[in-house]
């Protein structure tokens, strides 16, 4: 992409400090979310690590770049050094929030059935612009270990499933095929999920299934965050970077049921 992709700045941004969120008020203690950059890191490098030799080769054994914005952005990039193409999944400290929030939300709706609708509803309200400040969780009974045990599991499925997606956009051809129309005003990458076909779509997401669960990553979380998106009746402009606008969800869902029960039956490679 010449001049416009060195913007990402891969090597520089990968120092940069992921800010997490921090919930707090008069009568609580600051939290933090454990799941950040590091986390994000291992995974990524899980999964460019467990594809096919003939798929990983084309992705750079530094699989994941952050990203500093505050918006939810995840995408594949590419840059290129020392004359060899440089293909990589970027994500921003948005979006890695972003996860953490609705993943928190899901894991409360365990104990508390009922809570993530409404928390899916309040994210929707204060979605603003560009910039999005998830509604904090701050009562301490959604802070026990058994709580963000399954927050932290939700994370790893979630997260990874979108690092798997954007992956396979490489390795299928799909961003040398848009990655010229990705390129927008003030050289801000546009979703690549506004120029795929739906077979395109269909058939990243079976590679992104398979290969998640080769990591041992079910679907849970994936479908957790579709069934997010499903629930916003206005979608905000970043819903975009995850899923295409005209995906029946639902159907999305119940296929990514499906792949997981043919993966552990043998039948999905």
């Amino acid at each position: 992409m010449g001049q416009t992709s060195k913007i990402h700045a891969r090597r520089g941004i990968v120092l940069l400090a992921v800010v997490f969120s921090v919930v707090c008020n008069a009568s609580e203690p600051a939290r933090t979310y454990e799941n950040g950059y590091g986390i994000v890191l291992r995974l990524g490098g899980e999964l460019s690590e467990s594809l096919p030799a003939k798929f990983g080769n084309l992705i750079d054994p530094q699989a994941i770049a952050l990203q500093p914005q505050e918006s939810p952005v995840v995408t594949p990039i590419a840059t290129t050094e020392d004359n060899r193409v440089v293909r990589q999944v970027a994500l921003s400290a948005g979006f890695i929030d972003l996860v953490n929030h609705i993943c928190h939300a899901r894991a409360v709706d365990n104990i508390q059935p009922g809570f993530f609708d409404r928390y899916i509803k309040n994210l929707v309200q204060g979605t603003g612009g560009d910039v999005l400040q998830p509604p904090s969780i701050v009562d301490s009974r959604y802070w026990t270990a058994h709580v963000i045990n399954d927050q932290m599991s939700y994370f790893n499925q979630m997260i990874g499933f979108m690092m798997a997606i954007n992956l396979a956009h490489h390795y299928l051809g799909h961003y040398a095929k848009y990655s010229s129309k990705m390129i927008g005003p003030g050289d801000k990458l546009a979703p690549i999920n506004n120029f795929l076909t739906p077979a395109e779509w269909d058939v990243s997401v079976r590679a992104a299934a398979v290969d998640s669960l080769n990591c041992a990553l079910a679907t849970d979380g994936s479908r957790a965050l579709f069934d997010a998106i499903d629930k916003m009746p206005n979608r905000p402009a970043w819903a975009a970077y995850i899923i295409p606008a005209n995906v029946d969800i639902k159907k999305l869902n119940q296929q990514l049921t499906h792949y997981e029960e043919e993966f552990f039956k043998g039948r999905l490679q």
